[in-house]
Order: structure tokens, then sequence, then C-alpha cells
């Protein structure tokens, strides 16, 4: 190889390596790294339009400037739901003077057995800021479906009894209400914490 041939090289090898670095620099100043599964741009889980405790009609433009965490479950559930729950009052606490930045949305999957006064009560065992959401079989199938939820109803051992199987992973939006991240069941108050802060900024 001659002199100009290898200069050549180099010069290639210098762009090829600065193009590199410059895509890497691009890409960890363009989003942050979310702890749970980055979902920013999905074209599901629109919005929340169902009916709190108090018999308003609810929306994410409601909550604007916080993170949004909507859950999916029902009171009677033996282990997901309070779980769930409790891991977003840890993480609550676990932000300090931000905490009331972050909305916890439980949205009852039973209409049935949840009415407006047991979701009230059983969410004020966690968090009396945590917003409680139903409606008719109807709207709540409606929303379920806008979020990729699944519901079913198991019968219970004792006739007229019955439990649900359901999707247990919790949505976060962004303080401008749009769909960031999802989290999967399980991921714990630490890893959630840190996906909050990041969408705080």
């Amino acid at each position: 190889m001659d002199k100009r041939a290898a200069l050549r090289a180099m010069g290639a090898a210098t762009l090829a390596c600065t193009a590199a670095w410059a895509l890497t620099a691009c890409k960890n100043d363009s989003k942050p790294q979310f702890q749970g599964v980055d979902v920013t741009g999905a074209d599901y889980a629109k919005d929340i339009p169902l009916t709190d405790v108090d018999g308003k009609k609810r929306s994410l433009k409601d909550f604007s400037g916080k993170v949004v965490a909507v859950f999916f479950g029902y009171t009677q559930c033996p282990d997901v739901c309070p779980t769930t729950l409790q891991e977003l009052l840890e993480v609550k606490q676990a932000l300090g003077a931000d905490g009331d930045r972050l909305q916890a949305v439980f949205v009852s999957l039973d209409p049935e057995r949840d009415t407006p006064q047991v979701l009230k009560a059983y969410l004020a065992n966690f968090d009396e800021s945590f917003v409680g959401l139903s409606g008719t079989p109807e709207e709540i199938a409606a929303v379920a479906r806008d979020f990729k939820i699944f519901f079913k109803k198991v019968p219970g051992k004792v006739e007229g009894t019955y439990t649900l199987d359901h999707s247990a992973g919790t949505y976060l939006f962004d303080p401008q209400g749009r769909l960031r991240v999802y989290e999967r069941y399980g991921a714990g108050p630490q890893l959630l914490t840190q996906d909050v802060k990041a969408l705080l900024g």
C-alpha cells in the first residue's frame, strides 16, 4: 500500500469513528434509558375516560404536569393489586419533594363489587391521593381493550363468588400525557422510581 492509499484508509477510519461517536452521542442525548419497556410513540392506551369515586368523568388531561401510573385490577385481588399499589406508594415516598408529581390511577375491572365507596376506602389504605376509576362494564371493557389489558372472571369454589384473572403491568405517562413506559409486574419500587425520575426530568 503506497503512502496516499494509507492516508486515505486512515481518513476513512477516522470518519467512521467520528460518525459512530456522533450517533452514540445523539442516541444518549435524545431520550432517557428506561428500566421498563420503552413504548414511546405507541398507538394505544390513549386515555382513561372513566368515572372517579366522586362521580366525576376523568381524563389524562386532568393530571397534566404529573407522571401518571395507570394500573388495572380489583379491590378483592389477593396479591398483585395490593403489591403494585404498595410499590407505587413507596415510589411516591422515595421521590421526596417531587412525590406530589406522581399520580397513581387504579382502574377497577370489577364494577359489580367495586362501588365508589368500596374503591375509595380501598385506595385510602395506601394513599388518599390515589385515584380510583370505574364505569359501566362496557366502558371498562373499551378502556381495557385500548390498553391491551386482558381480564376474565373466574368462578370461585363457593357459588356466587369469583376472582379475576387480569394483566398486571403498569403504564407510565409523562407530564405531557404521552405514554412512555410499560412496567412489568414485580419490577420493584427501585426501578419504578428510576423511570419516574427520568420522566420528571
